[in-house]
Order: structure tokens, then C-alpha cells, then sequence
């Protein structure tokens, strides 16, 4: 079975290419940006050696829905979706901080807590939770865009005396932020599960306009409870039960990978690597509800290729 690990297109009117560590993002003529999910896996920050099967296809279309379901609350970047990778949409300029936001104590936050701090991102975090528990009001715990490397955590406060972006910008990015975090809450609860934490990405357009960008609610950028089950778990100091990455970060933990230097990426197996493609199947038809359709991937290179150059050539 194909994965799309790499790619390297040229289409028509192209100026530039970059290679994320998920997504290869090619700039257009005419302010236009073709963003194509491969299959690559990231955790820790790292790039893992092996392709997942259709989880570009399944971040793409998780997100692309996504962005249709929030549109009327902040305005977003996407155009087309002429293959089940690929996002089309207007070129933006990024800003440098990723917007994350905290409904639940878990993960990073929970990792930090258990430390003995109780500050993340100039933030306090209550005294007496456990892990898994909700904060009294969802928090945001920016985080520093690194091009390469661990992205690092970051105040409000750090963010503007530091001039990366503007205080009217920052609150404007915090409203949109808390309004997101809450309709994606929403749209979890209708499915049976709680949006736990989540991070949007946010950048101006040609007309200088903040615009959502990137991926939104996908098992990437997010993480989910089965809202089922979620208090009596809770009561008894139980793991709850995850719709997200997670499950790959703590298989490398037990493998003793966290992204250190030194530490090297465990050996991952074709059984191991196919049991992750199901579980993000289950992510998808879980958090949208709808049967996953495999997309053909005998050439997948070919198809996207095609695909795209015939949506340019009607462009």
C-alpha cells in the first residue's frame, strides 16, 4: 500500500516550496497556496521514519470540514479541495505563535503540572487537579513556531513586549480562539466526545485580514475524550479514554523515545504501523460521524498531481 512520505511538484505559476514537518506547502502566482498532506507521522517534534496509511487523507478532510463548520466565526483560508490530500486556498502570512487552547488538564499541561508547577504560558493553573480534570474556564498557552526543533511555550505577555504580535492582534486571535475552542466543543458533545485541548494557527492575507489557516479539530492538532464514561473514570483515577495522537506518544514513551537528544526512534513495525492507520480511521468516522472512504492509492503521487493541475488549469 502507497504512502505519501515525499513529494516535490511543480505546477504552473509556482514560486516557492516548503516542506513542514506534516504538510508540503507550495506558493502560487495570484496569492495562492496548495497545501498537501502526506502521511508522514510527527511526535515530540520529530519526524517518524515510516508513512501512515490514508492519514493524510484523513487530516485533509477532517480539517477541510472543519473549516466549513466554523467559517461563520472567523474568516479562513480555504478554497477547494480538488483531492482527498490536498487544501487550496488563499497565500497568508503566518504569525509566528500557534494558539493553543486548554479545556482539560491534560498532556503538556498535565506533564507541567505534575512537575510542581502551577504557571504555564503566564497562566495559573489551579491548585488540587488532577490530571484530566476541566479547568474552571479553558486556557490559552501559546506556543512559539519553530522552524525546526520543539516549539516553545510563551505568554501573552512575552508575545507582545516582544513585538511578535501586535496587542490588538493578540486579543483579536484570543477571541477567535475561545470562539472556536467552544463551537468545536459543541461539535465534539453532538458526537458523543469532549474536546479536550486544541491548537489553531492563524495568519493576514493579502488585504491584511486575520484568517485561520493550517488544520482545525483534526486527531493531530487535538486531542478527545469519550464524553461516556469520562466522570465515573475521573471518580476512580482511571486513564481516560483518548480520540487523539496521544496513544502513538506514549507507545514511544514506553519505548523510551521522547525526542531528546541522544534517544532514537524506535523501530516500527508494518503491524504496528497499520494498527496506527486504523485508529485514526476510527478518529475520523468518530469525530465527523461519517464512514471513512479510502481514496485510491495505487500511484498517489500521480492522482494528486493530476488532480491538482486539473483544478489550476479551470482556475
Amino acid at each position: 500500500m502507497d504512502t505519501l512520505t515525499h513529494c516535490d511538484f511543480h505546477f504552473p505559476g509556482q514560486l516557492s516550496h516548503y516542506r513542514g514537518k506534516v504538510r508540503e506547502v507550495y506558493t502560487l502566482e495570484n496569492d495562492l497556496l496548495v497545501m498537501v498532506a502526506s502521511d508522514r507521522l510527527s511526535a515530540f517534534d520529530v519526524v517518524m521514519p515510516k508513512g501512515i496509511p490514508f492519514k493524510g487523507q484523513i487530516l485533509n478532510q477532517i480539517a477541510t470540514q472543519m473549516m466549513s463548520a466554523t467559517a461563520d466565526i472567523v474568516p479562513n483560508w480555504l478554497q477547494a479541495t480538488p483531492d482527498p490530500n490536498v487544501a487550496i486556498g488563499q497565500r497568508c502570512t503566518p504569525f509566528k505563535v500557534e494558539m493553543v487552547i486548554r479545556g482539560y488538564m491534560s498532556g503538556h499541561a498535565a506533564r507541567t503540572y505534575k512537575s510542581g508547577e502551577r504557571i504555564l504560558c503566564g497562566v495559573d493553573m489551579p491548585e488540587g487537579m488532577k490530571e484530566n480534570d476541566a479547568f474552571p474556564v479553558p486556557i490559552i498557552t501559546p506556543a512559539t513556531k519553530a522552524e525546526e526543533g520543539h516549539d516553545e511555550d510563551i505568554s501573552r505577555e512575552e508575545i507582545i513586549a516582544q513585538g511578535i504580535i501586535s496587542g490588538e492582534d493578540y486579543l483579536q486571535l484570543e477571541q477567535y480562539t475561545r470562539a472556536l475552542f467552544q463551537r468545536g466543543a459543541e461539535m465534539a458533545q453532538d458526537r458523543g466526545l469532549i474536546l479536550v485541548d486544541t491548537k489553531y494557527e492563524f495568519g493576514k492575507n493579502a488585504k491584511g485580514e486575520i484568517v485561520l489557516i493550517d488544520e482545525i479539530h483534526t486527531p493531530d492538532s487535538s486531542r478527545y475524550f469519550y464524553a461516556k464514561g469520562y466522570a465515573e473514570r475521573q471518580e476512580q483515577g482511571l486513564p481516560q479514554k483518548q480520540l487523539s495522537k496521544e496513544f502513538v506518544r506514549q507507545w514511544l514513551i514506553s519505548q523510551g523515545f521522547q525526542g531528546l537528544e541522544g534517544q532514537e526512534v524506535p523501530l516500527m513495525t508494518a503491524a504496528y504501523v497499520n494498527s496506527v492507520s486504523d485508529r485514526y480511521i476510527e478518529l475520523y468516522e468518530n469525530i465527523t460521524g461519517a464512514a471513512f472512504v479510502k481514496a485510491d492509492t495505487t500511484d498517489i503521487v500521480k492522482r494528486i498531481q493530476d488532480n491538482i493541475t486539473s483544478y489550476l488549469q479551470g482556475f
